[in-house]
């Protein structure tokens, strides 16, 4: 019988975003003057996560920042779906128009051979990119020990119950320590500047942010979300 290595979809992808990139990344932050305390779900809990965080997104400033990050997480994104392509179809069960113009429903047998054109588009279609948040953890005693995932339903529009994947750009390593952990995969991921994370977002991904011994740890991290339902059903 053959015998297959557990598949965990958790993915890292080496060398995401250039090491000077994320440098002048974290230059930036360390000279912003919008850090604020960071906080979990449910407020500012630094006895779950003692971090000091940076939202990027929709500031002028930084929209160079968030482009360059955007594409670097897109580009790795449909890496992703052509390794897991039922993260779309299984939720969604796709359909699209074959050469004849006739409706086709979409299998993971389709996934290999498509365009990279046609892939983009039909990702962007589906999903969505969330607002990029960059987290500082300070030797020592920055972390986010709490075991925790990233659903919960939070809001009555359930934009948080949206996520679909989590990513995570190391943005500098040259500290001990400090990986991201899963609980349920028995997986310690090392950060490496440059190194971009993606794993679901559901319980089975539980995870923690060990906390960094001899230097600072520096990260850039949001999700990839469903489209709202309007946009994908109509209505």
């Amino acid at each position: 019988m053959q015998v297959h290595d557990p598949v965990d979809f958790i993915e890292v992808i080496h060398n995401a975003v250039p090491a000077d990139a994320c440098a002048a990344i974290v230059a930036r932050m360390q000279a912003s003057q919008g850090l604020h305390p960071g906080a979990v779900g449910s407020g500012v809990y630094p006895e779950l996560k003692h971090s000091k965080d940076l939202r990027i997104s929709g500031q002028a400033e930084w929209r160079d920042v968030e482009n360059l990050v955007q594409e670097a997480v897109f580009n790795g994104l449909l890496g992703y779906l052509r390794r897991y392509p039922q993260a779309l179809i299984a939720p969604l069960m796709l359909q699209v128009q074959d050469s004849a113009g006739q409706p086709k429903r979409l299998t993971a047998e389709d996934f290999p051979a498509m365009q990279t054109a046609a892939l983009a588009d039909l990702a962007r279609t589906c999903l969505r990119p969330g607002a990029i948040n960059l987290q500082w953890y300070a030797a020592g005693e920055g972390g986010y020990p709490y075991w925790h995932c990233e659903l919960y339903p939070r809001d009555a529009q359930a934009e948080t119950l949206h996520r679909h994947l989590l990513w995570t750009l190391y943005l500098n390593d040259g500290f001990e320590q400090g990986e991201t952990e899963f609980l349920f995969q028995q997986r310690r991921i090392a950060p490496r500047t440059g190194s971009l994370l993606f794993a679901p977002t559901a319980f089975t991904h539980t995870h923690r942010g060990n906390r960094p011994q001899g230097g600072d740890k520096f990260i850039a991290t949001s999700w990839i979300l469903f489209q709202q339902a309007q946009k994908l059903f109509g209505g």
